[in-house]
């Protein structure tokens, strides 16, 4: 299964969240101590502790669980599965630490979102970390895995909270939602992979994430552990695609920026620009089915625009 591939001693656990090949966490494995990047929610803690099985390991020899941010899809689990982890710390951005310690705000948050039932189906219960558990990291920062070095950087873009994790071991990033979404779906015959960003609401700033993209191109990586999903390679192109397509989406958002009907007809453009490209890539997908695929990337896409739009537009003493 797609669960069980190891590669330099990494293994993709498909989370189950949504949907199959959706949302990935990993298992980093180095002279039998392990550490987990992501969790999923509540919901994907059965398909965590499989992966330990999977490698032989115990829930009292993982080390770490590093959340690229806290993002519930990424994040939501952290307490619950911290609680089946004896001897692992948490480690955080800064920004993120404080609710992971006390959820309170993510939870009601969300629940403004998304509604109680929703939260419950498809997120499960948010418990808090002890503080006395969590680490927090500071750009630049490292973490020893049984000898493994791992760097963390300060990655803003998708959210002021994000991190990514750079594994020398491997020449890879473990890229959180930094370096945006790829689907295998969208794979033309040649197995290349296509990427759009991901803008989601409510702390998309394009300059910086431009910027958090080009600052992991600079360390020549072999590939990507995106969470969306898996590892790809090709980083130069994917990384080329995904600047060209923030400044469009940002084109774009500026275009319907003073129309009644903004978000449709962003909603209608983006999707536009998605489907445009994953044909020019050779993706073998209908448009139909690039637009049930990417609905909810889109409309939440079209969100954090639009927040980051007003944001940018409102009186600075406002």
């Amino acid at each position: 299964t797609r669960d069980a591939r190891m590669s330099d001693g990494i293994v993709t656990i498909d989370t189950g969240f949504q949907r199959p090949d959706f949302d990935a966490a990993y298992l980093i494995v180095e002279n039998g101590r392990g550490a987990f990047v992501d969790c999923g929610t509540q919901h994907s803690i059965p398909a965590m502790l499989a992966a330990l099985v999977g490698q032989g390991l115990s829930p009292a020899q993982v080390d770490w669980l590093i959340l690229t941010h806290v993002h519930l899809d990424h994040a939501g689990g952290a307490g619950a599965l911290m609680r089946q982890l004896p001897n692992a710390r948490l480690a955080v951005h800064p920004r993120g630490a404080p609710h992971m310690i006390d959820p309170t705000r993510l939870v009601a948050g969300a629940t403004a979102v998304y509604g109680e039932d929703e939260m419950a189906r498809s997120y499960g219960q948010i418990v808090p970390v002890d503080a006395e558990r969590v680490r927090v990291l500071e750009d630049g920062d490292t973490i020893e895995l049984a000898g493994r070095t791992l760097l963390c950087i300060d990655t803003p873009g998708h959210a002021r909270h994000h991190l990514c994790v750079w594994d020398e071991r491997s020449r890879s990033w473990f890229t959180g939602d930094t370096f945006g979404l790829s689907y295998r779906e969208f794979d033309n015959a040649d197995g290349a992979p296509f990427v759009i960003p991901t803008t989601s609401p409510v702390q998309f700033e394009p300059e910086p994430l431009k910027a958090s993209i080009r600052a992991m191109l600079a360390r020549d990586p072999k590939s990507m552990y995106l969470t969306h999903y898996g590892r790809v390679g090709d980083v130069a192109r994917l990384a080329r695609d995904l600047i060209e397509q923030v400044d469009a989406m940002v084109a774009l958002a500026h275009s319907v920026a003073d129309q009644p009907d903004r978000h449709e007809r962003l909603v209608a453009a983006l999707l536009d620009l998605y489907a445009g490209r994953a044909r020019a890539h050779g993706s073998p997908l209908t448009r139909d089915q690039i637009a049930g695929l990417l609905a909810v990337d889109v409309e939440l896409n079209a969100q954090g625009l639009e927040v980051w739009l007003d944001r940018a537009r409102a009186p600075r003493n406002a």
